[in-house]
């Protein structure tokens, strides 16, 4: 998983010269070359992914989003990574359902300002077990958001997302875009003492680092969320911590570092009533529960 700040800049440091800073780069900067390629590769109907909506937490990157079904008038989320939690890495097999928490979270728009201050009445889902997300419900609505800052909430696509898509990691805590595609899915994915079902991995040019944990992975041809950021093979090592693994079928395991990966959402929207409410018991509802 990508660490928490502090210790990303910690390896950083030891690291040396032959690690790249973990500086943010400015939204109007020119992306790397290889974001150059992906670009002047897109498709002219892939539409331009920017900051809004994205938050930025005290240790990682999150975003505001809403289910196709969710009301304006419903309490709004904020997704990010279950080991983002300020409560700490949950264990395999823990879920987190309905915790009270006042964290809050830095608005931002378009050009990557911060807007804003909003604040957690609760975790309303959290987990490590088979995915790496966490849900926590506002103290606002969607609609109270978009009037008093004119930003939208990011919609969580229902559907299982495909290979060769065109995506942007938006990080609200470097504020930055990486852009890349969906390079294929991993049947398991272990991490130190985690396992990850179904897997987002990316092409290389999504090089992301320490800070953008619980990224929303936006699909550029719709603007939906299809997956949350987490994780990435660091130094080549296999199945420790911020060194995944992939885990085949047949219990091939492969290790390719350098490369970045997320976890899929399609899942989250059948398990939240119209009003944002948990309901890990609804019809189609898929996730871990406690």
């Amino acid at each position: 998983m990508r660490k928490p700040l502090v210790a990303a800049l910690f390896a950083l440091a030891i690291a040396g010269a032959g690690a790249a800073p973990a500086v943010a780069a400015p939204v109007s900067a020119a992306p790397a070359a290889a974001e150059k390629a992906d670009a002047k590769a897109a498709s002219p109907k892939l539409q331009a992914v920017t900051l809004a909506g994205t938050v930025a937490l005290s240790n990682c990157s999150g975003s505001v989003v809403r289910f196709p079904n969710s009301l304006d008038t419903a309490p709004a989320l904020v997704l990010t990574n279950g080991h983002c939690l300020e409560t700490g890495f949950p264990g395999p097999g823990e879920v987190i359902v309905n915790r009270a928490s006042t964290r809050t979270f830095g608005l931002l728009n378009s050009a990557g300002t911060r807007v804003a201050t909003l604040r957690a009445s609760k975790i309303a889902y959290g987990t490590m077990t088979d995915t790496d997300a966490a849900l926590y419900q506002l103290t606002t609505t969607y609609a109270a958001i978009r009037n008093s800052y004119g930003i939208n909430a990011l919609t969580v696509q229902d559907t299982h997302p495909t290979a060769g898509t065109a995506i942007t990691v938006a990080s609200g805590y470097w504020k930055r875009l990486y852009n890349c595609n969906i390079d294929g899915f991993v049947y398991r994915m272990k991490e130190g003492d985690w396992t990850w079902k179904d897997s987002v991995r990316y092409t290389s040019a999504c090089n992301t680092i320490g800070g953008t944990s619980g990224s929303p992975v936006v699909d550029q041809a719709t603007g939906k969320v299809v997956a949350v950021n987490n994780t990435g093979n660091e130094d080549g090592e296999s199945c420790t911590v911020n060194n995944p693994c992939e885990v085949d079928a047949s219990g091939n395991v492969t290790v390719r570092q350098g490369i970045n990966y997320a976890q899929q959402t399609y899942q989250f929207p059948a398990c939240f009533t119209t009003g944002n409410q948990l309901n890990l018991s609804a019809s189609g509802c898929v996730l871990p529960k406690p």
